[in-house]
């Protein structure tokens, strides 16, 4: 299943190049256009699903599987001692392209990029009171 109108499916049935990393039946990596870092790819299901909510179980295992081959290899290849998986869901989240798709930034102590700056609860009961709704969630969810 592939949309017209998205640059990763273009990709994915060639109409568009990239520089391929890795492919098999389920998955494609190739090397971001716009990288944080040399050596930064992206991981797509070659089906068409606009985030990780959407994705099926099954493609969320192959694209563990296939995370975890490539980003050896793009560490190695980028003589990186480290290896940031970021996945983007939602607009507010800075997904741009809504194909589901995983970033793989190899990192090398002192690069100069940043994670994001964590914030403590305010209190111990607002921590609880969130996990709270966290669990409430679920129930909603099923």
């Amino acid at each position: 299943m592939h949309d017209a109108d998205c640059i990763f499916c273009k990709i994915v049935k060639g109409e568009i190049p990239c520089a391929r990393l890795y492919e098999d039946d389920a998955v494609l990596a190739f090397l971001d256009i716009a990288p944080v870092a040399p050596g930064h790819a992206l991981l797509i299901p070659k089906a068409h699903h606009a985030d990780l909510f959407a994705l099926p179980p099954v493609l969320g295992t192959a694209l563990t599987a296939a995370a975890s081959r490539v980003g050896r290899a793009v560490m190695a290849a980028a003589g990186a001692t480290g290896l940031n998986l970021q996945m983007n869901n939602g607009p507010s989240a800075g997904q741009v392209v809504f194909h589901a798709h995983l970033h793989l930034i190899p990192r090398q102590a002192g690069d100069g990029l940043a994670l994001w700056p964590g914030r403590p609860y305010a209190d111990p009961a607002a921590m609880a009171a969130m996990a709270e709704a966290v669990r409430q969630a679920f129930e909603s969810l099923k």
